[in-house]
């Protein structure tokens, strides 16, 4: 469902690291309320990718615009830096490796940015904070450190923490790679609840089952370039691109051995 002006716009973004050309000529959009999931093999480009649109990475070419702020590749100087700054605001990250502050609290790590970052005063941030792990369903965790903290936990409070800022877009970098298996519900469950209240998404993910379910689109990234872009029903039923095809039917051989083992 494409509406409106488009919340996420990537255009030509390139990015070498010294002569590995990793990201070719990337352009697409995502509009209010999508969950668009990027898929590929390893080495494709997809956390690269995700890290160019909110500058954690320089592109080496191409422009990412976040709700209207624009930041271009190569640019120096103050109205560049605030740019970036705003695009970081409004897109919230979730990493592979939760990045929490093992020295904080849980709510303490989900108010600092809302006070630090834009200003809010502390008893606004505290309820916002609360607001946001009762939505993942940690709220008995509030004073808890890290340490204490599942790898579920610790990614269910990381994603609290993006969604304090209130961000116009979510961005998910892998974001059930690094837990155990019988872990990882309680990560989609939560992302699949933000989906449904139409959180608009843009997820790295090896998760197909939640791909399938949640996603409005899927985009299939190989060797640095868009090798195919769809719905999900075309995508795993129909893909029109032989690399598509083959990708999908490892993973899918992948998860059915798993689960015979």
């Amino acid at each position: 469902m494409e509406t409106g002006t488009p919340i996420v716009r990537v255009h030509d973004i390139h990015k070498y690291f010294g002569r590995s050309h990793v990201l070719q000529g990337i352009s697409f959009e995502v509009y209010p309320r999508q969950v668009v999931c990027i898929i590929g093999p390893s080495g494709s480009g997809k956390s690269t990718l995700l890290r160019c649109i909110n500058f954690l990475e320089d592109p080496t070419v191409g422009e990412v615009e976040v709700a209207g702020v624009v930041a271009r590749a190569k640019q120096r100087g103050r109205a560049h830096d605030d740019a970036v700054r705003k695009i970081r605001t409004m897109a919230g990250m979730v990493f592979q490796e939760f990045n929490l502050f093992p020295h904080m609290s849980v709510i303490d790590n989900i108010i600092k940015a809302p006070v630090m970052v834009k200003g809010l005063p502390m008893a606004e941030a505290v309820a916002l904070g609360e607001k946001y792990l009762a939505k993942v369903g940690l709220m008995e965790k509030r004073d808890e450190f890290p340490s204490r903290l599942s790898g579920g936990q610790k990614q269910r409070v990381a994603i609290a923490r993006a969604l304090a800022m209130q961000p116009k877009v979510m961005l998910f970098d892998e974001p059930t790679s690094a837990l155990d298996p019988e872990l990882i519900g309680e990560v989609l469950n939560v992302m699949n609840e933000l989906a449904r209240e139409g959180t608009t998404m843009i997820v790295v993910t090896h998760e197909m089952g939640f791909a399938r379910e949640a996603a409005n689109r899927i985009i299939f990234l190989n060797e640095g370039v868009i090798a195919e872009d769809g719905p999900p029903e075309q995508m795993f039923t129909a893909p029109r691109e032989a690399r598509t095809r083959q990708f999908l039917q490892r993973l899918l051989e992948g998860a059915e051995a798993r689960g015979k083992g």
